[in-house]
């Protein structure tokens, strides 16, 4: 049997998980159980810092965040190459 493809095309129809994350930390439990409407929870991202995109959890790219509407929408600035770092996990 003979199977042949042209290039990946054949995987475009793969649904996979696309996350945008704003930013992190680290919390005691005793704090998230604390938690209430109002409450303010600090991340470790500046506001001007670009978000990270993910696919299945591996780092592609890093985008802003733009309103379309009444939506929120991702504007893609930066796509990310084998070699890239990733960002560092400390909070």
């Amino acid at each position: 049997m003979t199977f042949q493809t042209r290039g990946f095309d054949f995987l475009k129809d793969v649904d996979v998980r696309l996350t945008v994350e704003l930013g992190r930390t680290e919390m005691k439990l005793k704090d998230v159980l604390g938690l209430a409407e109002e409450s303010v929870v600090m991340l470790d991202r500046l506001t001007d810092e670009l978000l990270d995109v993910m696919v299945n959890g591996k780092l592609i790219a890093r985008g802003e965040v733009v309103a379309q509407g009444d939506r929120f929408g991702l504007r893609i600035v930066e796509l990310i190459g084998s070699n890239a770092a990733p960002r560092s996990e400390a909070a």
